[in-house]
């Protein structure tokens, strides 16, 4: 169910117990192969399947395409807002749906550089907000014990525009994947305590732009391991897991 496909009386009938689900992504930079608005289609794609799966149970509001990718900027065509902007418009929307009634609420990220100021629009808006729940998931932290087993890269090879974006955008939106530019591994090394990946996490944070990880290509891992089929157990991890948090949050009155 699409928040923006009702009529306000269909709004005002709902269960305000349902789960409302924000997608934050991004629009941004992914090497020569894969589409600035990757990110917003995966985060789109794993909502649909969702849809697919509760019907119902799961109310999903109007994606947020444009969120924090600074970090990107030296290549073309990447927009990106601050910090401060993300964290006044993201939690404006919020308090929309807190206004209508609404109580159980679901930031669903699709893009790594929404994660930090994620964690601060959590805290601040749940310690406002007592009488509501409110989660963030970033859906390769949300798979992660699923994800290591489906990946067939080393470390390093799940990072950006990679074996797994790339697995899944092939499934998602394969019209859109330039097959012929998909290229091998790259990854720039820096401190052993700052190498990571998605789901291996470093053991301390190291600022470094995109151009300075991907060595000047924009890619960050290896897509040339990506499939069609890995998207599909990619998208049946990470909607399982997601499917989860939704009933569990469902199931508290």
């Amino acid at each position: 169910m699409r928040w923006e496909k009702f009529t306000t009386k269909e709004i005002a009938a709902l269960d305000r117990n349902i789960p409302v689900v924000l997608n934050v992504a991004a629009i941004e930079q992914h090497g020569p192969h894969l589409p600035l608005e990757t990110d917003a289609c995966i985060g789109d794609h794993f909502l649909r399947e969702l849809e697919e799966r509760l019907g119902d149970g799961v109310l999903i509001l109007p994606q947020v395409k444009i969120c924090c990718s600074e970090h990107h900027m030296d290549f073309p065509g990447t927009l990106s807002v601050r910090h401060e902007t993300f964290l006044l418009y993201v939690g404006d929307i919020l308090e929309s749906v807190v206004r209508h009634g609404f109580r159980n609420i679901i930031l669903f990220n699709s893009h790594g550089g929404n994660q930090a100021i994620g964690q601060v629009l959590l805290e601040s808006f749940g310690a406002k907000h007592r009488d509501c729940r409110i989660a963030m998931l970033t859906w390769w932290r949300l798979a992660a014990k699923e994800l290591s087993v489906i990946r067939e890269s080393d470390f390093a090879g799940i990072n950006h525009a990679c074996e797994f974006e790339t697995s899944l955008m092939l499934l998602a939106a394969p019209e859109s994947v330039r097959q012929n530019l998909i290229s091998g591994m790259s990854y720039v090394e820096t401190f052993d305590w700052a190498n990571a990946d998605m789901i291996l996490p470093a053991r301390g944070a190291l600022f470094r732009s995109m151009k300075d990880m991907s060595g000047g290509t924009g890619v960050v891992g290896d897509p040339s391991v990506a499939s069609v089929d890995k998207g599909e157990r990619i998208t049946a991890a990470v909607v399982d897991q997601l499917a989860h948090v939704v009933t569990s949050l469902a199931r508290v009155r």
